[in-house]
């Protein structure tokens, strides 16, 4: 046990959780890396005629819905595979095409390219999810999962430096395809966990007794099924919302308040930097006060400061201000995610539900950058990324009060998970 401070978790985790805390984190970090290289070349790219701007937005949909089929197709291979293998795969995966992006000559290779680098990216979180919520305790699992949550921010903040660096003192027609090729290293990463990372006791145990495994569609079961429906609601509202802002946000800098690369390079980073404190500070709240609340005060937190960044006329200045809480909630809202379905799930099945609900959630809020995209014609792009943000936050409000609080539920089998679900009269509970 620790000595009673803050990071009591990290101590708790001993020299093999470490180890699988930093393949997650690192890896997790890459994954927003390779993802956000596109949000930054997005201006580029439409200024120098290689994309519109409605191609944009179906580029960034294709990816964000193929993510979604990789995340399910990851989680039923971590379960079958092993997560350490599957995270290796998926890591090398989409640091692969991402590279292969840079290559590309017009719209139709690059949305392939961006297309099939979705699959390894959706397939990433999958496996590492499950990985790192099996190692850790279940009075610390929000904080050490928040903690590898948070280190998307460190990923996007990393593509934020390197793109206003390339694209400021190189020529565009080039600094574009630089910007992809850097996502080559993430591959780097797979030798470490190759030879570091142990699968977690949890899975190994069940393993061994394969007569059990209930197998993926026990998601859609009888047991199950409504649970696999409030956690996709969930999923879908998070990342509806935060599409819808990302993808657009360099554009909606350049193009709407008239700020230069350089210039939003200041915007963007106050931006990255609330995120990262939105996803520690949730972390510690989700194990302080529980995942639902959580959930509920950074939907609520996310809508109004959305609203507020793109629809009211505000200075410069306050747009800078505006850019800390805006990163803060919604990214906060994430570092919830893992912790819950990590614990909503049986371990036979629980990488299968954690990457079918988190990636049905991308795929379906995929949509959100392509529609935005095609309604900026009509409202604006401030506009038409405030509306749909706000929406998005409504669905994880219905969901977050739909779903039961999970804080400090303990690992479980799926015989043990039937055992608690059905009560004496033979009746199968799904408020659970």
């Amino acid at each position: 046990m620790g000595d009673g401070n803050m990071f009591d978790w990290y101590s708790d985790l001993g020299k093999d959780g470490r180890r699988t805390f930093w393949a997650c984190f690192g890896g997790y970090a890459l994954d927003a890396l390779d993802v956000q290289i596109y949000s930054m070349a997005i201006p580029v790219l439409i200024g120098i005629s290689f994309i519109t701007k409605a191609e944009a937005g179906t580029i960034a949909t294709s990816t964000l819905v193929l993510s979604a089929v990789g995340g399910w197709l990851a989680g039923i291979m971590a379960d079958r595979l092993g997560r350490v293998r599957t995270l290796q795969i998926t890591v090398l995966w989409f640091a692969v095409f991402t590279a292969l992006c840079g290559l590309t000559t017009g719209f139709w290779g690059l949305l392939v390219c961006r297309g099939l680098q979705g699959l390894g990216f959706g397939g990433e979180w999958a496996a590492g999810a499950v990985l790192i919520g099996e190692v850790v305790s279940a009075r610390n699992r929000g904080k050490v999962v928040g903690f590898v949550q948070g280190s998307w921010a460190a990923g996007w903040g990393l593509a934020v430096v390197l793109a206003t660096l390339i694209l400021t003192f190189l020529p565009q027609d080039y600094a574009w395809r630089c910007l992809f090729l850097i996502g080559i290293l993430p591959a780097i990463s797979t030798f470490f966990i190759r030879r570091h990372v142990d699968e977690p006791e949890a899975f190994t145990k069940v393993q061994k007794d394969v007569g059990s495994t209930p197998g993926t569609l026990a998601i859609f079961g009888p047991h199950l099924w409504w649970t696999t429906l409030r956690c996709s609601l969930l999923a879908l509202g998070a990342q509806g919302g935060y599409y819808a802002i990302t993808t657009w946000l360099p554009t909606f800098l350049q193009a709407e308040r008239h700020i230069t690369v350089i210039g939003s390079f200041s915007y963007l980073l106050v931006v990255v930097i609330g995120s990262f404190f939105g996803y520690i500070v949730s972390a510690y709240l989700n194990d302080a006060l529980g995942r639902r609340i959580g959930f509920i005060a950074f939907a609520i937190g996310s809508g109004v400061v959305v609203y507020t960044y793109t629809h009211l006329p505000v200075s410069d200045a306050m747009m800078m201000v505006l850019g800390f809480p805006l990163g803060f909630f919604s990214s906060g809202i994430f570092s919830g995610m893992g912790p819950l379905l990590t614990e909503m799930y049986p371990t036979e099945v629980r990488a299968a539900g954690q990457g079918f609900c988190y990636n049905v959630g991308r795929g379906l809020a995929a949509f959100f950058p392509m529609v935005v995209g095609m309604a900026a014609s009509a409202l604006g792009l401030g506009n038409a990324i405030g509306i749909f943000a706000a929406g998005a936050y409504g669905v994880v409000l219905l969901a977050a009060l739909l779903l039961p609080e999970t804080k400090g539920r303990e690992l479980s089998s799926y015989s043990d998970f039937v055992a608690r679900d059905v009560p004496k009269s033979g009746l199968v509970k799904v408020g659970a």
